[in-house]
């Protein structure tokens, strides 16, 4: 139904794209979903032995021994060598800490039904033509995109909402939250200084959690705000870069696991979308993986292009003669951090919100969730279809399914 609800907004602009993606390691680009023969000449037949060797002694080791984290997660299904090739090194540096403190949650939630079997039985099938069926969520090989981008989605809601006589207020966050006999009342403050206060009988919110509870004006819940600012988020910075060239891959996606090279993925919007980029021209979304208040957090736009040069330049996607715009983008508290305790904390904050009648909290941010935008959408819906029908919808399972 949601893919319904976007297609009903955005008419033909709702496209279906194939997905590429690669990863580059060591000097050399890999499918992703992993393309045996070509795996197989990349790293060569004693790496491919020491692969096999390592994973079935895992497979062997942990039918005795605990997953405690998410190390032991990934080496369990994969083995230790190809696990540390691109996932164990990929993941500390989303997260800036050590994989054994990693909680195995990120792991089942991410990597659920797919080990090293389950690959390569679906490469095979791919290599000889078979007709597959795909039972890991991490291989999907085709997604429904904007023409325009993301943006379009969130423009045509809230024309939509606009032209119902409604108004939606931009750059404007929350200060703070009184809970009343009848319900909610919100303060708000703009870019520009006004304020507002709103008074509702629903609150529908997805700020960070040990945000969200710092602003309601409640004296009963300091044992929240102790448990909640243990949850830490990761956040990024991104250089969108448009270029002088026509195309520089064909892949949507092309991920940096080694942690020698400073940015963790790259994106050319024209791939997802030919209406991404002028005729001729194309662009690329530069992710980068940080606290805020550290090194990379701090550096200026020259100073990241000078970082990333040399390995774009490796890679042969581009150099300084093609570049012709750079900008630098913020954005905090973007990856909820799975360590091996959030979850306690995280349930004090659930108990407390789940008192509140007529809340909702969404979102990845508002859930402490890892999940993508279909995911956050889905939870918004269900919240007004709780709103609207008097029934309560179950937030709490969207995005948990093994299949996606």
């Amino acid at each position: 139904y949601l893919y319904e609800f976007i297609g009903d907004l955005l008419k033909e602009d709702w496209i279906k794209v194939r997905r590429s993606t690669k990863q580059y390691i060591d000097g050399k680009y890999y499918d992703y979903p992993i393309n045996v023969i070509q795996a197989l000449k990349n790293i060569g037949i004693i790496q491919a032995v020491r692969i096999l060797i390592d994973y079935i002694t895992a497979k062997i080791n942990y039918t005795f021994k605990p997953i405690r984290n998410f190390e032991d997660y990934v080496f369990s299904n994969f083995g230790q060598t190809l696990g540390q090739f691109n996932m164990i090194n990929y993941s500390e540096k989303i997260w800036g800490i050590d994989a054994k403190s990693i909680n195995q949650d990120w792991g089942i939630q991410r990597i659920k039904g797919l080990n090293l079997r389950v690959v390569a039985i679906d490469s095979l099938k791919t290599l000889f033509n078979k007709k597959k069926k795909n039972n890991a969520k991490s291989l999907v090989d085709e997604f429904y995109y904007p023409q325009k981008g993301t943006g379009q989605i969130y423009e045509a809601i809230k024309s939509k909402i606009e032209n119902d006589g409604y108004k939606v207020l931009l750059r404007t966050e929350p200060t703070e939250v009184q809970l009343t006999k009848n319900g909610f009342i919100t303060n708000l403050i703009n870019k520009d200084g006004q304020t507002y206060e709103i008074h509702s009988k629903y609150l529908v919110e997805s700020v960070p959690i040990p945000s969200f509870i710092k602003i309601i004006k409640d004296p009963e819940n300091n044992h929240v705000l102790m448990a909640t600012s243990k949850l830490k988020y990761r956040s990024q910075v991104y250089l969108f870069i448009t270029l002088n060239k026509s195309s520089v891959s064909c892949n949507q996606w092309i991920y940096f696991p080694s942690k020698k090279v400073p940015m963790a993925r790259v994106s050319e919007m024209r791939n997802f979308s030919s209406y991404m980029s002028p005729e001729g021209k194309t662009s690329l979304f530069v992710e980068f993986f940080c606290f805020e208040g550290d090194p990379i957090w701090n550096m200026s736009k020259e100073n990241l292009v000078e970082l990333i040069l040399p390995c774009m330049k490796e890679a042969n996607l581009f150099e300084r003669r093609d570049i012709r715009e750079v900008y630098r983008i913020q954005s905090k508290n973007t990856y909820p951090i799975y360590d091996l305790n959030y979850k306690q904390y995280l349930d004090v904050a659930k108990d407390y919100l789940n008192t509140i009648k007529n809340l909702f909290y969404i979102g990845r941010p508002g859930r402490f969730r890892y999940n993508n935008q279909d995911h956050s959408l889905e939870m918004g819906i269900l919240a007004a279809k709780s709103i609207i029908e008097g029934k309560l919808y179950d937030i709490e399972s969207v995005g948990q399914e093994k299949d996606y």
